[in-house]
């Protein structure tokens, strides 16, 4: 039998569970789908009994012949909560992590909070777990809940999953100022690092899922964390890159970074932070010119070792929110040159110095250098684009161990019974 642990990841349209040995390798897989959020009146939420049915349907297709199960941890959507009786039960629907807050809530949040905290904008978990009091006996997080159908134990969160709903990864406690909001605290569950482990699977729950009652049950994390700890990064200066229709930088950091004007907080894990920025250039922006086929057709007359001189700032739109806060940043996209070679190449550099930039930004607000890259999202596929990247970065890129949450959780799972990977 080969020693696994399960990596369960709940993601916004599906659940999705990586069994990995200790060496990261997956030794199994399996998917299942969610049905869409409820739409009520511009509120987004979701009946909790649809993540539970969605993981038991992954667990009846994964396939753990000769494969003994140590533990089990769980990623959740970051921000979505609901309302549980004291038997777990849910007390109201999920309020998922889009899901908008009435204003008084958010007002009485504004009032007392510290610019720095994660708990502020439009979607606050605490301001919507504020709209739950009165429902149930405990405010719990995606994970926590998941966590508390294999454990039994309603009663507990992990430091990532808690950080939008206003803990202090500082201090490592809710913070007296939730309670000048009125909120009563004694809703929200205690509190674990990432990677603790809080107990074992129940008797009941492990005869269903066909799991030895000695797996361990270990608290997990939010799904962008786990997503970037399936990158495989584990060291300061390790940074992840997805390349989407937006730019998203996370850096590994020995420090914590809050800098509320640029929308940058930190995760805690183990005992290093992740911290992160979000620039609007990125496939948008490239998508305001060229279309797929252009993209498919200009790739490979690029020339990554011959620079083109534009200097742009690439943007589909006015308004930029890092490396530079400036709701009225205007794009810069001129000259543009008669060859459209050009011009894509142009494009594609002023997106690698941005992504550049942000991580340097990150290093003067107290994050660890820069010291290598991982790249996700479809624009890593791109190998003329990543060289250019390469060259405005000036470190060496890393692969990535796996593009699937499910696995960056898995790896949590390991920490739990004492196995660092």
């Amino acid at each position: 039998m080969t020693d696994v642990v399960l990596g369960i990841d709940i993601g916004t349209s599906g659940v999705r569970i990586a069994a990995t040995d200790g060496n990261n390798t997956l030794k199994a897989m399996a998917t299942a789908p969610i049905a869409a959020p409820i739409a009520d009146f511009g509120r987004a939420r979701q009946d909790p009994q649809l993540w539970w049915n969605a993981t038991l349907a992954a667990f009846a297709t994964l396939k753990l012949d000769g494969l003994h199960v140590r533990a089990i941890a769980i990623d959740g959507t970051s921000g979505t909560i609901l309302a549980v009786n004291s038997d777990g039960s849910p007390a109201s629907l999920g309020s998922m992590y889009n899901d908008v807050c009435d204003n008084e809530s958010l007002a009485r949040i504004a009032a007392v909070a510290p610019r720095e905290t994660a708990a502020l904008g439009s979607t606050s978990p605490l301001a919507r777990a504020m709209e739950l009091v009165g429902k149930g006996t405990r405010i719990l997080h995606q994970a926590d809940w998941i966590l508390g159908k294999l454990s039994g134990r309603y009663d507990v969160t992990d430091e990532n999953n808690a950080l939008k709903s206003g803990y202090d990864p500082i201090a490592r406690d809710w913070p007296r100022w939730i309670a000048r909001t009125g909120f009563d605290l004694r809703l929200f569950p205690a509190v674990v690092p990432a990677g603790a482990r809080i107990g074992n699977i129940t008797a009941g729950i492990a005869a269903q899922l066909g799991l030895p009652e000695t797996a361990a049950i270990v608290a997990g994390t939010t799904d962008g964390c786990a997503a970037f700890l399936a990158s495989g990064a584990s060291e300061p200066g390790d940074g992840v890159t997805s390349l989407g229709t937006t730019l998203t930088l996370k850096l590994l950091s020995a420090e914590p970074v809050f800098a509320p004007d640029f929308g940058i907080y930190s995760h805690r894990i183990g005992g290093q932070w992740l911290a992160g920025g979000a620039s609007n250039t990125g496939g948008a922006a490239i998508g305001a010119y060229f279309s797929k086929d252009d993209i498919a057709r200009l790739t490979p007359l690029l020339q990554p070792d011959q620079s083109t001189g534009l200097d742009y700032y690439p943007l589909p739109k006015h308004g930029e929110r890092f490396p530079i806060n400036d709701p009225n940043f205007q794009p810069r996209l001129a000259p543009r040159p008669a060859d459209d070679r050009i011009f894509f190449q142009g494009i594609l550099e002023g997106i690698a110095r941005i992504e550049a930039e942000a991580y340097a930004k990150l290093g003067e607000l107290g994050a660890s250098t820069l010291k290598s890259i991982r790249s996700a999202g479809g624009g890593s596929a791109n190998a003329a684009w990543t060289a250019i990247r390469l060259k405005a970065l000036g470190v060496p890129e890393k692969p990535s161990l796996s593009e699937h949450a499910a696995v960056g959780t898995a790896r949590l799972a390991w920490r739990g019974i004492g196995h660092v990977n």
